[in-house]
Order: structure tokens, then sequence, then C-alpha cells
């Protein structure tokens, strides 16, 4: 017992917190190798110092929990490799995208006050029958909630044997930003009648009207100036906002580059 290093001295031996060391144990990652009975008090050894280091080093490149578990319970140094290798690829795509957006930020400061340009075109947009899937998504979430979630549709209407009849869309029903998380609701349309089993995923109508669309051509990520130019353009034109906006994509974001994206943004409008 006398080699025992209390939690404190472990602590800043690792540079972990001990709120964090306490999480990693919760977690399974990283357990106290004694804790005192009557006080809870977690002790640790020298011999787990290498392991804590590589607890840091993946958390501070992003790595989930849950794969560092994996990462750190292989006992073949081939797999591991695959594994860090595979997260490797994450943190370059990772990378490529902050350069992007970098980029972007470039145009826009050039710009100046200036925005974007976009042509709005007033659309009368028809109801549509859909599968839709509601979700309560954040900032840093909602890529990932969108993956998925069209994930779960295509599966819950290839379940009831029948296939998309329209382009798919968002229906972004609060503003999301880095404070505040909000609610979208992903939509795949499909033929009139079809019906769901009880679930998550529902059949719906999306309801139609005038919209004020323009086109974006490029990555999601760089779509405000889009929605900028849009509602600049409705107050222009003394109409009003009628309903939540809509992203209708219209090409398959597996078979065409990032700057070949092209997304409608529609906004319902009612005449001023």
């Amino acid at each position: 017992m006398t080699d025992l290093i209390p939690i404190g001295r472990f602590s800043r031996m690792t540079r972990l917190s001990i709120k964090a060391l306490r999480f990693y144990d919760e977690q399974g990652l990283l357990r106290p190798l004694h804790v005192d009975p009557s006080s809870g008090y977690r002790y640790y050894g020298r011999v787990q110092a290498n392991r804590a280091e590589a607890i840091r080093i993946l958390r501070s490149t992003g790595m989930p929990v849950d794969e560092i578990r994996e990462v750190l319970a292989e006992d073949d140094p081939e797999r591991t490799g695959k594994r860090l290798a595979m997260h490797r690829e994450r943190l370059l795509e990772r990378l490529a995208e902050q350069e992007r957006m970098l980029r972007f930020l470039e145009r826009l400061i050039e710009r100046g006050e200036g925005v974007m340009p976009y042509q709005v075109v007033v659309k009368k947009v028809e109801p549509q029958q859909v599968a839709a899937l509601r979700l309560h998504t954040a900032m840093n979430a909602v890529a990932a909630d969108v993956q998925r979630g069209f994930g779960t549709l295509i599966e819950a209407i290839t379940g009831v044997g029948v296939a998309p009849s329209g382009m798919p869309f968002i229906v972004f029903h609060d503003v999301i930003d880095e404070q505040t998380a909000g609610d979208i609701e992903i939509c795949i349309p499909v033929p009139p009648g079809t019906v769901f089993p009880e679930g998550q995923v529902r059949a719906a109508e999306i309801p139609g009207g005038p919209m004020a669309t323009t086109v974006h051509r490029g990555p999601y990520a760089e779509i405000s100036p889009a929605y900028h130019y849009v509602t600049g353009w409705i107050a222009e034109h003394g109409h009003q906002h009628a309903g939540p906006p809509r992203e209708l994509y219209l090409n398959d974001p597996q078979s065409v580059t990032q700057e070949e994206l092209l997304t409608e943004v529609q906004f319902p409008i009612s005449y001023g």
C-alpha cells in the first residue's frame, strides 16, 4: 500500500483533473488500484501514469470515450494501429473542413458589408406527404443527427415497401446556434397513403404555399449567407414570414464534391 498515490497527487502527476479521474473511473477507462472502503478515497499507482497519458492525449484529439475504451482494451498492436489510423482520418477530415471554413471567412471579410450574390425566386410549393422524423438537436450534434435521421427514414420507408417520391428536406422549427438547441424535422416525400408502424417515424403532410427561395451552391456549412439574403429580400418586398424555413437537398453528397452541393433554401411567406 505504500506505493499507492492519492488522487490529488496523481492528478498533478498526470495533468488530469480530479473530476476527470473520477469520470474515467466511472467509465471503466482508468480504475484506481485501491479505494478506501471507509472514505471512498481513490489511490493510483505509478504504473498507471502511461495509461492516463494515453487517455489524456486521445481525449485532446476528440476521440469519444467508447472508442478510447476499445483502443485501450486491445492487446493486438495491429488492430490498435488500425483504430488509430481511422481516428487519424477523421482528424484530417476535420482539419480540411476547418480550412474550408477559414477560406469562407476570408471571402466574407473581403466583401465587407456586402452579401453573397443570390437570386430569389418566389414559387408555389404544393403540400407534400412525407416520412418525417422530428429531433431536438444542438449545433455540435446537428450534422451527426441529420445523418442518422436520414438513415432512420430510409430504413422505415424501405420497411413498408415504398420508394421516396421526391427530394429530401429539413424543416428548421427553431434557430440553432452555439448557445441554443432546437427542433428540426427531417423529411423524405413518400406516396400518398403511406403508413408507418408506431415509432419515431411518422407519416405527415407538410403544408405548401408561396415560398421565397434561393439556391446555395457549396458546402452546407457555408449556407448562412443564403438565409441572410432571402430574409432581407422578404423584408425589402414587404412580405411576411409564414412558417419555418426549409432546406431542400437537390443532389447527393455521396456523389458530388462539397463545392458542387446544391441546396434550395425555402421561406414560406405571406404577401404584404
